[in-house]
């Protein structure tokens, strides 16, 4: 089973960054500046709406997507079970934007509004993994793992209606706020030989609902299975605005947010309120929220364009960050949702991206690259560096090769230094090609760095410029 990228993430990550992709090609009725002051101001209004919005509209498409199917089949299945991604992703591998190259993914959507659900976390020894849980908005909530110093054991997840309740001796209670929580599982792959290894770590991971714990339990199997994936795409015009509505409802929004939702509420947008419906709103501001749906994915565009270029020099030509946690930056969670859906923070790992060459050329596999790396990450469980198409895709080659790690075999400078070649062709220098990735002959594409756990005193100065950087990517 399968679905498209578009169904759930608006547009690619390259598109965004480089304008080669699929935004909406959607124009206003008429450009704002000759409207009526209705108009303007939900145009206006509406463009920030829009980026509030699009995280939660977002992360309920890929809901609605992923749970589609009641049978378990890789990342897809019902909720409140594990479904583990159990072979190492490939070129045809399009689940998700970027997948991993180096590590399993093992999936759980928590559904809390009937009864708290007990998540099983093993004792794993060997292998980096966490087991992250993200609120609807995209926050990060908790981490289990190894770099959380996780106690191995039961992990009561109790919804806003389970406040109170009494858990098993033995059990640990986690409260969230909200009744829908996604459980997002990684596990490190070592090597292709390594798969057996972390499927029966995966295998331990698991979810049994708060009534059946203590005794054997097994998911239901369905009366009549559905293996025909239904796609869910991000909804346009007046329905945007609705959707957000609905979900603003189900999902109360942090009292952090209120002036934020203040303004949205003079152009009808609000929990429980449909302006596609609402008779209050003239006709030039539904209009207004029309064309700011229609304008929005050129507005992300541009976002994520500035927010690579206001730490372009800082990091080396890269996009660089550990998210997970926003707060208020609204234009930063929308980004991320887009380019990086389910980010981890910091000290699960950092994140670095690049589309472009130190001097801002976009990289493209016509040219030659090399890679000077002169320390290693400061990582506790490793490090990785990975190359997708621009459609967030693993590169089809020969050699199977879409990645290296700290456990790959790389060739060494004298100085101790390692020299990463990019580029669509093998190296003419045969002692260069251990260290090539081949990268999409005559197309553009990214390069991408994971430092998982990183070195605590190491954060602060990679995220803020001042310590490790990526190395720059130059034509060799």
């Amino acid at each position: 089973m399968r679905f498209t990228r578009k169904s759930v993430v608006l547009v690619a990550i390259g598109a965004l960054v480089t304008g080669c992709g699929t935004a909406s090609n959607a124009t206003p009725s008429a450009t704002p500046n000759t409207r009526s002051a209705a108009y303007q101001q939900a145009y206006t209004i509406g463009l920030d709406a829009y980026t509030y919005g699009l995280p939660l509209l977002t992360t309920n498409a890929t809901f609605l997507t992923m749970t589609s199917v009641n049978v378990s089949s890789g990342a897809f299945g019902p909720v409140n079970q594990f479904n583990s991604v159990r072979a190492p992703n490939s070129p045809t591998s399009t689940a998700v934007v970027a997948p991993g190259a180096t590590s399993l993914s093992s999936i759980a959507w928590l559904d809390l509004s009937s009864q708290a659900q007990v998540l099983h976390v093993p004792k794993v020894v060997g292998h980096d993994f966490v087991l992250a849980l993200l609120d609807p908005y995209t926050e990060n909530l908790v981490n289990f793992s190894n770099a959380s110093d996780t106690v191995p054991g039961d992990y009561v997840i109790a919804g806003p209606s389970q406040a109170g309740i009494t858990i098993p001796t033995g059990t640990h209670l986690v409260n969230v706020d909200y009744n829908r929580i996604w459980v997002i599982g990684s596990t490190q792959l070592k090597s292709p030989g390594d798969v057996a290894a972390v499927n029966a770590i995966q295998d331990q991971y698991s979810i049994t609902p708060l009534n059946s714990y203590g005794r054997t339990y097994t998911p239901p199997a369905p009366a009549t299975p559905v293996t025909t994936v239904s796609q869910q795409a991000i909804p346009t015009g007046l329905a945007f605005f609705d959707t957000l509505g609905q979900l603003l409802a189900l999902f109360p929004p942090p009292s952090a947010d209120a002036g934020e939702l203040s303004k949205l509420a003079s152009v009808g947008i609000g929990p429980g309120r449909t302006p596609s419906q609402d008779k209050n709103l003239s006709q030039d501001t539904r209009q207004g929220l029309i064309d700011a749906v229609a304008a929005g994915p050129a507005q992300i565009q541009q976002q994520t364009k500035a927010l690579y270029s206001e730490g372009f020099a800082m990091h080396n030509g890269y996009l660089l960050g550990g998210f997970g946690t926003y707060g208020t930056n609204y234009t930063e969670r929308a980004v991320i949702s887009q380019i990086g859906l389910g980010a981890f923070v910091p000290h699960q790992a950092i994140y670095a991206m690049a589309w472009s060459d130190k001097t801002s050329k976009v990289l493209s596999g016509s040219t030659a690259y090399v890679m000077h790396l002169t320390t290693p990450p400061p990582s506790i469980e490793g490090w990785s560096l990975t190359v997708y198409s621009l459609k967030g895709t693993l590169v089809p080659n020969s050699l199977g090769r879409y990645s290296f790690t700290d456990s790959s075999t790389l060739t060494y400078n004298a100085d101790g230094s390692i020299d990463i070649y990019l580029q669509a062709d093998a190296p003419s220098d045969a002692g260069q090609v251990a260290n090539w990735i081949p990268t999409p002959a005559g197309q553009g594409f990214e390069v991408t760095w994971r430092l998982f756990a990183p070195q605590p005193s190491a954060i602060d100065g990679i995220v803020s410029g001042s310590g490790w950087q990526p190395p720059a990517i130059t034509v060799s």
